[in-house]
């Protein structure tokens, strides 16, 4: 039976930690951490999960702000008050909350913010920076990932890797993260052959928003898998991308849904700016 990753655990740590970094900068420099959100529309989703982020801000001891505006709003008026963040010092990490509304080109609202204030890791310039292996922020899921490996002491040198899902958000810079801590990784999709890679995965990293689509007889005896997923079934349940129960009875340690990598997503959203507010003091 798998050992259980508890990043709510992980990521209760990390907040702490934070908190205690934000007290000493404070007293130390008289500044403290400055996050700013900006919401268009009312996504159910987004407005849980922007409402999440800034109760995590603030109970650490950042300065938040959240700019909310109706889902009739120009893309003119987004991109001015991006900028308007971008001139602000008190603002270190700005993030904008995904979807936006079709008529907005979201890929111009990001490259808009100042590549130093990207708080998800998202901006073009430091998905480069990652690709080249320079420093700069991350993006947050697959570095909580990354942060859930230390804290069980897995160390990704010369193990076989499988990413499943090829996003820019995760399955991307998930397996470069994983290539610079000198894994051997290989990532998939819909077209791979997804049993055969699955059974080679020493390390498996399913990241494709399919519920229970990777089953768990193709788990490797003493894997570690690492389910970002999270799908809501019609009876409310949430379930990830890995067929749980089956897969726990392989894996050596795996990560549940909820209460896995979720969690850690808005932990390393924090330690992204707190990262910036420590760089813009230098």
């Amino acid at each position: 039976m798998a050992h259980l990753i508890d990043g709510k655990a992980v990521a209760a740590k990390i907040r702490a930690q934070l908190k205690e970094e934000t007290a000493r900068m404070k007293e130390e420099r008289g500044d403290v951490p400055g996050l700013a959100v900006i919401r268009v529309g009312e996504d159910p989703a987004s407005k849980v999960y922007v409402g999440g982020k800034r109760k995590a801000a603030e109970e650490i001891g950042f300065n938040s702000w959240e700019h909310h505006y109706d889902a009739g709003v120009s893309q003119a008026e987004i991109i001015a008050k991006v900028q308007e963040l971008n001139a602000n010092p008190a603002v270190h990490g700005m993030l904008i909350q995904l979807p936006l509304p079709k008529h907005i080109d979201a890929d111009a609202v990001m490259a808009a913010v100042k590549p130093e204030k990207d708080a998800d890791g998202f901006h073009v310039v430091n998905a480069g920076l990652l690709a080249i292996g320079r420093p700069g922020p991350r993006p947050c899921t697959p570095l909580g990932v990354m942060r859930l490996l230390k804290e069980i002491r897995y160390d990704p040198t010369g193990k076989h890797a499988v990413v499943v899902g090829r996003s820019n958000i995760v399955g991307k810079p998930m397996a470069l993260m994983l290539l610079q801590a000198n894994a051997t990784v290989t990532i998939c999709h819909s077209k791979s052959d997804l049993p055969r890679e699955v059974r080679e995965a020493d390390l498996l990293v399913a990241a494709v928003g399919v519920p229970e689509l990777v089953k768990g007889e193709w788990i490797k005896q003493g894997a570690v898998v690492i389910d970002v997923g999270v799908n809501r079934q019609p009876t409310g349940k949430l379930v990830g991308d890995v067929e749980f129960a089956t897969a726990s009875q392989r894996a050596s340690y795996i990560t549940p849904v909820p209460g896995g990598v979720g969690p850690m997503t808005i932990a390393m959203l924090m330690q992204n700016a707190m990262d910036a507010a420590k760089r813009a003091g230098r």
